[in-house]
């Protein structure tokens, strides 16, 4: 009598099968939430930076507008490359206000102070009437400054460096905002830089 052939799985067959598929669902499972992490950070980290993109650009359009005081006193206060003191009508309301932009780097903010003038006649008074963060997550460093001052040379002297700091007022006919933002440093430690220029318009012809 012919022997008829076994159809189907040992149990040891069986149990390599179970373990192969479910390794695999496991491996596609892991792929899918690392896929869905890489796509959910991306999508945040452009909105965060288009976010950091257009504080910067706000800040360079306050920057250009920088004008005489209240108190007949020469649009720019002081500047260090953490520290910068302007006066400008930030609200193109016909009043100009005291600018004050920093950077706390314990927070990895920079912050905007605004301070109002009062009283006839016109003074400022002493430190920042309101305070606000500007921008978050900032990673510069002590060797990667927020503002970088140039004097009347500059764009046409290729060569012309960074006036040192702390500035005299006076020289400064254009200034750089350059801030490297990080989003999640833990995950991507790579930051993305976002530097704009500003020429200070009205300074240009501004009789000291």
């Amino acid at each position: 009598m012919a022997r008829k052939n076994k159809i189907g799985m040992t149990l040891i067959e069986m149990m390599v099968a179970i373990g192969i598929f479910t390794m695999g669902i496991a491996g596609f499972s892991l792929l899918f939430v690392k896929s869905w992490q890489m796509n959910g950070f991306v999508l945040e980290e452009g909105q965060d930076a288009i976010k950091a993109s257009r504080a910067v650009d706000n800040l360079v359009i306050e920057l250009r507008r920088a004008s005489q005081a209240a108190t007949g006193a020469y649009p720019v206060v002081s500047g260090t490359g953490t520290d910068l003191v302007i006066y400008v009508d930030a609200d193109n309301n016909g009043v100009v206000e005291r600018i004050h932009y920093f950077y706390d780097l314990a927070h990895g903010q920079l912050k905007r102070g605004v301070t109002l003038p009062s009283g006839s006649p016109a003074s400022y008074p002493n430190g920042d009437q309101a305070v606000t963060v500007f921008v978050d997550n900032v990673f510069n460093t002590a060797s990667d400054p927020v503002f970088y001052y140039y004097n009347a040379n500059y764009p046409g002297d290729t060569t012309n460096n960074p006036l040192a700091t702390p500035i005299n007022p006076g020289d400064v006919r254009l200034i750089k905002v350059a801030l490297l933002i990080n989003m999640k440093p833990v995950t991507a430690p790579d930051n993305i830089k976002i530097e704009s220029f500003a020429e200070l318009r009205n300074i240009n012809d501004y009789q000291q």
